[in-house]
């Protein structure tokens, strides 16, 4: 497919074009409340597995690996930007964890995480995957930022599949609002709403994140790095322990499977 066309096209509009697509897939997964008072545990583990998966995958194909080989053809140490970009990422997200209050998806109120609240058990859990959704708008919008910098096709075709990826993994995540709430007396197109309203963060991450490495290009594999830290954090602490509840432990495992190797399919095909 030709695509110099697209030279044209600012990155901030390419990364929010990408986001809104990736909120439009949350928004779909959330229409589920529609067609469905309950998710089976076991396709629920299974798509929770695979979101992980996908994240796994893109925090190297698309964000890692970019950031190693930039830091190394500017003549600076390949693995500094990596490594620092990174761990700063994970700190961040963890210190997002510990002030935002929110309450992760099959646990009591008695669980919540983050400062002390009177908040209802609804909008802790609808706050737990909007913060699933800050690192994921981020690294969409760093990769296209990084276009700014070095325009190619492969470099267009990894943010795609990087955004293609994450729309993948927002589906089980909308659902995993909008359900949930639904059994917490919602109706359905209110349980809807919350449940898309979720994924609306990552538009705004997105151009957040394609406007600073524009402004400052000298950050971008530190950016880069930095969005995977985040995604790996939320990974960790969250996708994988939820995905890993109940008997079947052995269909959450196998989706991360599929979903790393999604991921790795649409980059390296893609990219």
């Amino acid at each position: 497919m030709d695509t110099v066309w697209l030279r044209g096209v600012s990155p901030v509009l390419l990364a929010l074009a990408a986001t809104l697509f990736t909120w439009g897939v949350t928004a779909l997964g959330a229409a589920m409340v529609f067609f469905f008072k309950a998710i089976n545990k076991r396709i629920l583990n299974t798509m929770l597995g695979f979101a992980a998966g996908v994240m796994i995958a893109a925090s190297y194909w698309s964000l890692l690996k970019p950031a190693i080989e930039m830091s190394e053809a500017s003549g600076g140490p390949p693995w500094l930007p990596a490594v620092v970009g990174f761990l700063a990422g994970g700190a961040f997200l963890l210190a997002i964890d510990k002030i935002l209050p929110h309450l992760h998806m099959g646990l009591d109120v008695s669980h919540v995480e983050g400062i002390k609240t009177s908040w209802q058990r609804s909008t802790l859990l609808i706050l737990a995957i909007t913060l699933h959704n800050i690192p994921e708008g981020l690294a969409v919008g760093v990769a296209f930022g990084a276009l700014a910098e070095h325009w190619t096709p492969a470099a267009l075709g990894s943010a795609v599949a990087l955004a293609f990826g994450i729309g993948l993994q927002n589906f089980p995540e909308g659902a995993a609002v909008s359900v949930p709430l639904r059994r917490e007396g919602f109706s359905r197109a209110r349980a809807f709403w919350y449940g898309q309203l979720s994924g609306m963060v990552e538009p705004l991450a997105g151009v957040a994140g394609v406007a600073l490495v524009m402004l400052v290009k000298p950050l971008l594999p530190y950016a880069l790095a930095f969005a995977a830290g985040a995604m790996i954090f939320v990974v960790v602490e969250e996708l994988i322990p939820e995905a890993q509840r109940g008997d079947e432990t052995d269909l959450s495992t196998i989706g991360a499977m599929l979903g790393f190797a999604a991921m790795m399919f649409l980059d390296v095909a893609l990219g």
